[in-house]
């Protein structure tokens, strides 16, 4: 499933004020584009954690995991599986 336009939705909703209102593509890294305050990447895991049932684990804490839309998407992806692979 695509959820892309939920995790914009999240990003665009949690810009510093001084970023309201950009637009960013699915590679644009937030993070070095200084889009976001250190407080968002705690967000960021609480949102993916709690929105998507997921655990966000130590090694999943790499950013490059969370820097873009794109990459967030296949990280929850990644974990969407894992855990319907323990269901099944």
């Amino acid at each position: 499933m695509d959820y892309r336009q939920e995790i914009r939705k999240f990003i665009g909703e949690n810009l510093s004020l001084e970023h309201e209102g950009a637009v960013l593509s699915d590679d644009d890294n937030y993070f070095e584009l200084r889009f976001v305050n250190s407080l968002f990447a705690m967000r960021l895991v609480d949102y993916v954690e709690r929105r998507f049932g997921i655990e966000i684990e130590n090694e999943d804490l790499d950013l490059k995991n969370f820097s873009t839309i794109n990459n967030l998407h296949a990280l929850i992806e990644r974990k969407l599986s894992r855990k319907g692979a323990i269901y099944e």
